[in-house]
């Protein structure tokens, strides 16, 4: 519009040889202002229908932006995350890869409210977010599913690959948490994780089979990565081996 608005003008002049002129040379009475007055006009009224529409669909984008985005960390909360789950279950079922669902939580993270204040906690939620989002990969996603819980995708990802970005988001924060505002905080995370190839990526159903090992990794002392598998049975917590390395592999 304005494009189109600016070349009426610069036009004119070629274009007037083309336009009968006005035998008295009177203002008034030229084709030009008539052609010039009606552009006008018909310009005013569209750019303000424009402008119009542009607002009403930024203020819509906005709203649609807000309810997808957790105000705290700028993640995707419970809702985004999914949403953005279902993009890759539909890419799944086109060309599966191997994939990872991590469910993350931050230990005992209600101990650390209760010793610091709800100020350093929000503060410490904020560091995994920046600090989550800083490790994965480009193509990967972190989503803040409430409180002190949050889970991340890793799409197109090999097992071993897929440790290696877990335990780098692990002991990143557990390195940039020793001291949060000047107080020795020192807070950690644990972190189940499964892995699945199928054409049928139920993020959901991935999340609940995380959830037993990251339900593993507090039973073993927090502050660790565990993989579910579901080719074996669970087994006790006692019948794990002594002295474990806090990267294990467990079966949910």
């Amino acid at each position: 519009m304005l494009f189109a608005h600016g070349s009426l003008f610069l036009l004119r002049t070629p274009l007037s040889q083309l336009l009968p002129w006005s035998p008295t040379s009177q203002v008034l009475g030229s084709v030009w202002l008539t052609v010039l007055s009606s552009e006008a006009l018909l310009f005013t009224i569209s750019i303000a229908f424009i402008l119009l529409a542009m607002a009403k669909e930024r203020t819509a984008q906005r709203h649609k932006t807000d309810s997808l985005i957790d105000p705290l960390t700028g993640i995707s909360n419970r809702r985004g995350f999914l949403l953005e789950s279902e993009r890759v279950t539909k890419r799944q079922a086109e060309n599966p890869q191997l994939a990872a669902v991590l469910l993350i939580d931050l230990d005992n993270f209600k101990s650390i409210n209760d010793r610091f204040g709800h100020a350093v906690g929000d503060r410490i939620l904020k560091m995994f977010a920046d600090t989550a989002a800083n490790t994965v990969r480009p193509s990967d996603f972190v989503g803040r599913l409430g409180g002190e819980e949050f889970a991340a995708v890793l799409y197109n990802v090999g097992r071993e690959r897929a440790l290696v970005i877990a335990e780098r988001i692990r002991s990143a924060f557990a390195d940039v948490t020793v001291m949060v505002d000047g107080k020795a905080v020192g807070a950690t995370l644990s972190i189940g994780m499964v892995l699945s190839d199928d054409r049928r990526f139920d993020v959901p159903e991935l999340l609940a089979q995380a959830d037993q090992a990251l339900y593993r990794a507090k039973e073993r002392g927090r502050n660790r990565v565990e993989l579910a598998t579901t080719d074996k049975p669970a087994r006790r917590a006692e019948d794990a081996p002594a002295g474990s390395a806090p990267l294990a592999q467990t079966a949910a």
